[in-house]
């Protein structure tokens, strides 16, 4: 396995890590095995290029100047909340002989079934694993392949994460990692006519309820005035 070389230099109490930060400086500490609370110091650019290749799950070669390097793991990163640049770091020293515990991201791979053919959306209730190994056997992410996941619901779970050897994950078998899930159909939701239009149409209908009800009045008065000249003929024909 390959390290992450990183070159640091020892820490005195002066001057303050603020002071530290501006000249493009990172305050550090080292713990771990065969360390306890060692002071330190790293260039911004280093830590930075550093922590982007290996992460928290990849060994990083701590040269502090002496005959022996140091593997190490990040085990701490304080960004600032603003700028979001590193403003300290925490590293612990692994022993190699034995075995140890770290955080390991899945990384996706291959194309879901479900996805391309029944546009099914992908899910990730678990991005990481917790595994344990030496420290050699480390590896920087876990494939999580889910070429074989066809349908709705389908899932991949940890006992179907395929593992280096050496490597074993801490998590229950049948925790889910990745499921696929059912896209959400669209509400049709009916939509009011405006409130103006509400009320012509309101108006139109009284307009019209009106208008029949005079072509209708006039039809009866019309029917009245003929009735009453019928009458006056026969009372005038009687004569």
């Amino acid at each position: 396995m390959e390290m992450v070389p990183l070159t640091v230099t020892a820490r005195s109490k002066e001057p303050a890590a603020k002071v530290l930060r501006k000249s493009g400086k990172v305050p550090c500490v080292l713990y771990g095995h065969d360390a306890s609370g060692v002071t330190l110091q790293c260039d911004y650019n280093e830590i930075k290029r550093a922590y982007l290749k290996a992460g928290e799950s990849t060994l990083v070669e701590l040269d502090t100047g002496g005959k022996k390097k140091i593997p190490v793991l990040f085990h701490a990163l304080d960004v600032h909340p603003v700028t979001n640049r590193i403003i300290h770091a925490d590293f612990y020293a692994v022993d190699m002989t034995k075995e140890i515990t770290a955080h390991v991201p899945l990384r996706i791979v291959g194309e879901a079934p479900a996805v391309k053919e029944l546009a099914g959306i992908v899910v990730i209730p678990h991005d990481h694993v917790t595994v344990k190994c030496l420290p050699i056997a480390l590896p920087h992410d876990i494939p999580a392949d889910i070429s074989g996941l066809a349908t709705f619901g389908a899932t991949l779970t940890v006992g179907g994460l395929t593992l280096p050897a050496g490597v074993t994950v801490q998590e229950d078998k049948e925790t889910v990692v990745v499921l696929i899930q059912q896209p959400r159909e669209e509400e049709v939701v009916a939509v009011a006519p405006a409130e103006g239009a509400a009320v012509e149409g309101a108006a139109e209908a009284t307009g019209a309820a009106a208008e029949g009800e005079g072509k209708e009045a006039a039809a009866t008065s019309v029917e009245t005035g003929k009735e009453k000249k019928e009458e006056k003929k026969e009372k005038g024909g009687k004569k």
